[in-house]
């Protein structure tokens, strides 16, 4: 899964084959962090070489990795057969809990989850934005409209006027949940409480429960329910067994979370500010034509959403 924000790319895993997904998409773009979620192989076999393309490449700003107890000790053998990096390569375990807050706007939250070894989620979320700035309400209050609106809205006092006064309500920054692997947990049922969107996997069918169970992983009906009781936006499934038809997941999912998509390989859930709307799933067909002509906003500014 990619992640982009802005200008920023955040890849969460990077399983086997991810460089060739990346070229036949968006292609292999620079990325900022990587995030593993657990030290199974499916989930990390694509990294040496990403590491060592980026190498090839010529890279030189830093990458850190983070993840689970354990990463360490796989990148540095992985490094030993594969060579070191000629740029800074940052590798960081994460405890249950751990904010990284040194992001631009955001944070993300590491969140132990239930699957065989240490395993962890993530959450994504941004910081409250301020609220709208109300000409009007500055005109009235006494502001000269100029400069001294552009003073207001920074935070400064202009003759005993604060923002507070001229400002609307403070709105809310966008949350995105990844469960990575892991039977329903309460960990991650609180940490994805009231998010935009929740990435859920759903590996098994409903009457394959007890083995979900045995192995770690969850039904797609366990991750409607969790995403019903944690009243997230959007649920999307992930991690489905090729044994199962997509289409059975998805209705299982849907009969506990109404609310609920299954995105393909290269497809996009776009996450706008609330005001301007709710999370959606673009096809990727649809995604390649529109992205060549870059989207804007009223105002001509990009578009800004979450990927």
């Amino acid at each position: 899964m990619l992640i982009r924000r802005g200008g920023e790319r955040i890849l969460v895993d990077c399983g086997e084959g991810t460089q060739r997904q990346l070229l036949r998409s968006i292609g292999l773009t620079e990325l900022d962090e990587i995030f593993i979620t657990h030290l199974h192989a499916d989930h990390w076999l694509g990294l040496p070489g990403m590491l060592k393309t980026f190498d090839l490449r010529g890279r030189v700003t830093p990458l850190r990795v983070y993840g689970p107890s354990g990463l360490r000790d796989l990148v540095d053998g992985l490094l030993r057969f594969a060579g070191r990096t000629s740029y800074d390569l940052y590798v960081a375990e994460l405890d249950d809990g751990e904010i990284l807050d040194e992001h631009d706007g955001y944070q993300i939250e590491a969140v132990r989850v239930a699957h065989r070894g240490p395993a962890l989620g993530y959450v994504l979320r941004e910081h409250d934005r301020p609220g709208v700035f109300d000409p009007a309400a500055a005109l009235a209050a006494g502001l000269v409209e100029g400069p001294e609106f552009g003073r207001v809205q920074r935070g400064e006092t202009v003759r005993g006027i604060t923002a507070e006064q001229v400002m609307g309500p403070t709105r809310p920054g966008r949350t995105l949940t990844i469960s990575g692997d892991t039977r329903p947990c309460d960990s991650l049922r609180e940490a994805a409480a009231g998010c935009d969107v929740l990435i859920h996997e759903a590996t098994f069918a409903i009457e394959e429960a007890e083995r979900a169970y045995q192995t770690g992983h969850s039904t797609a009906t366990q991750a409607g329910g969790l995403a019903r009781e944690a009243g997230v936006g959007l649920l999307a499934l992930n991690h489905i067994s090729i044994r199962y038809p997509a289409r059975q997941l998805l209705a299982e999912a849907r009969e506990i979370f109404a609310n609920t998509v299954l995105p393909r390989d290269f497809d996009t859930i776009e996450i706008p500010y609330a005001e301007r709307g709710e999370p959606t799933l673009i096809r990727w067909p649809e995604r390649a034509a529109s992205e060549a002509e870059p989207a804007v906003t009223e105002s001509g500014a990009p578009a800004d959403t979450v990927r």
